[in-house]
Order: structure tokens, then C-alpha cells, then sequence
């Protein structure tokens, strides 16, 4: 039996099953140096709009593709059966660009550019919750619930 989960966005509510938002990220643009965003301190999805994206399909690629949808019409999105690094691989090579959430920019890669992306209410953000059943007993599923309480307070 499953304890938790701990997913990106606000999973749909299956039944009596508790949840607990837990914290979020910005959202970034990665592209190659000397892309035409390059000169751009502010990216806004409307900038985004004639871009082709690479999406990998692990790694949060289906909540990225929601999210493209969500803002932009028709956007061209090709997806790869590889992982990050290999997506940022082929941004390096100019085949096109990807999102990424902030917490990806420890892992910098030579020759390419991060910048946040933004629309008329500020930073573009992914958020994550945490999603349990009440009658769930394990006592390490309580202490992990208390744990989450105690580091991702819930707003009153």
C-alpha cells in the first residue's frame, strides 16, 4: 500500500484523502547562448510563443506540457525519451528550448542561459503537495506527516 505522495501541481482528490501543499518553485527558460531571448533580462510567455520546446518524458514533462498549453496556443513541443541532461544536450545544439523549475540551476551546463518566466502577475511557479489517506495508521506515516507540518507550515 501507498503511504504519501509527494507530487508536483495539486493532484486531483481521489476519495476522502487528505492533503498538504508543501512549496513551489519558479519556473525557468533554458536556451542556448546567443539564442534570440539571449539579450532579454524578462521573459514573458508571450516571448515564447514561436519557440519549439524539449521536453523529456520523465521529469515532470507532462506538468510542463500542461503548463504550455495553459499559456500558450498550439505550442510545439517535441518530446525525448531521455533525461535532463541530455535534453539540456540538445538545447546546446540549438534544436530548440525547455523549462525548467529553479531548483535545476545548481546543475549549470556551459553556453546555456536560465532566465525566469513571467506574466502580468509576476514569476510563473510549479507547486507541490503531499497527498495521503486519513485512515492510513503507519505510525512512520504520521511522523513523516508531522515532519512536512513542521518544515512547510500551512497558511491560516
Amino acid at each position: 500500500m501507498l503511504d504519501v505522495v509527494v507530487a508536483a501541481g495539486n493532484p486531483p482528490s481521489l476519495g476522502n484523502n487528505k492533503a498538504m501543499l508543501l512549496w513551489s518553485e519558479r519556473i525557468l527558460v533554458i536556451f542556448q547562448e546567443n539564442h534570440p531571448l539571449d539579450p532579454r533580462t524578462t521573459i514573458y510567455w508571450t516571448d515564447l510563443r514561436d519557440c519549439t520546446f524539449l521536453l523529456s518524458q520523465y521529469h515532470l514533462g507532462r506538468d510542463l506540457e500542461d503548463l504550455l498549453t495553459a499559456k500558450l496556443a498550439g505550442p510545439l513541443i517535441e518530446y525525448h525519451d531521455v533525461g535532463r541532461g541530455a535534453i539540456k544536450s540538445l538545447i546546446s545544439m540549438g534544436l530548440g528550448i525547455s523549462l525548467v523549475l529553479e531548483s535545476d540551476l545548481g546543475a549549470n551546463f556551459p553556453g546555456l542561459v536560465y532566465r525566469e518566466v513571467r506574466d502580468g502577475a509576476g514569476p510563473s511557479r510549479i507547486e507541490f503537495s503531499a497527498r495521503w489517506r486519513p485512515d492510513n495508521e503507519n505510525p512512520a506515516l504520521k511522523a513523516f506527516i508531522n515532519l512536512l507540518s513542521e518544515r512547510y507550515p500551512q497558511p491560516s
